[in-house]
């Protein structure tokens, strides 16, 4: 499917029941499973979408298939155990194949994640994987990034120190769960919800300034890293940037 298509129909955002949308995930998190092959070691993403890509390879697993898996979260990895998936947590090598979630996704398949708070481990999965394909509804098709907020984690020690350097960036913040009962990551730091007026305009360039502030330690900016979007739509789940195929 042509991307412009594509974005002009996820523009509109379908006013569907909650049950519909279930249905929807659930379809491209099937079509994910038709990449996962005997014998990979699969990156778990996180997020409503995923869980139901997760429950399927423990379906594989329990079909016989020797699998194993990467969890993005402690939540992914106590659902992976759940459902009979090995975990891996020392990973020598890459990944065959990595699913995940995103909070937005532009037409150049650039993203913004971590509204769940697993940024940072959901990019380290990514960046090892030999592919990356994210599983989206359409509601998280935007024109632009920035639509809501961008997440970046940041170390506790002196994080108002940080976040004044990210305002200087020309963002407005706030602390995740807020500054009496901060939300806290599976990594023990912050996230600093950063909101953009107008939305992100650069999103390369805002990236390596966000690398460079002292205090960050991830940023929820995804550049360049999908290989491919599975899209779940009312005609059924579309792939945009790469084929799936049961072939192969």
């Amino acid at each position: 499917m042509d991307i412009s298509q594509a974005w002009r129909r996820g523009s509109r955002r379908y006013a569907r029941p909650l049950a519909d949308q279930d249905e929807l995930k659930k379809a491209a998190a099937e079509k994910a499973l038709e990449l996962v092959r005997d014998g990979m070691l699969l990156g778990l993403g996180s997020g409503s979408t995923v869980r139901y890509f997760t429950e399927g390879v423990g379906r594989l697993v329990a079909g016989g298939m020797r699998l194993r898996g990467v969890p993005t979260s402690r939540a992914t990895a106590e659902l992976a155990a759940t459902h009979g998936i090995p975990v891996v947590e020392d990973l020598v090598g890459s990944i065959d194949l990595a699913v995940d979630g995103a909070d937005e996704v532009d037409g150049d398949l650039r993203l913004i994640k971590g509204r769940g708070g697993a940024l940072f481990r959901e990019k380290l999965v990514a960046a090892a994987a030999k592919r990356f394909v994210v599983v989206v509804d359409e509601s998280k098709l935007v024109k632009r990034l920035g639509v809501g907020v961008l997440p970046v984690e940041v170390l506790p020690f002196l994080w108002r120190t940080t976040a004044g350097r990210l305002t200087a960036l020309g963002a407005s913040l706030t602390v995740r769960g807020g500054e009496e009962a901060p939300f806290i990551t599976d990594n023990g730091n912050l996230i600093l919800d950063l909101q953009f007026e107008g939305g992100v305009d650069g999103a390369e360039r805002l990236g390596k300034d966000l690398n460079d502030t002292l205090g960050v330690v991830e940023h929820g900016l995804f550049v360049g890293m999908t290989d491919t979007c599975i899209v779940a739509g009312a005609d059924g789940p579309r792939v945009i940037g790469g084929s799936v195929s049961r072939s192969g």
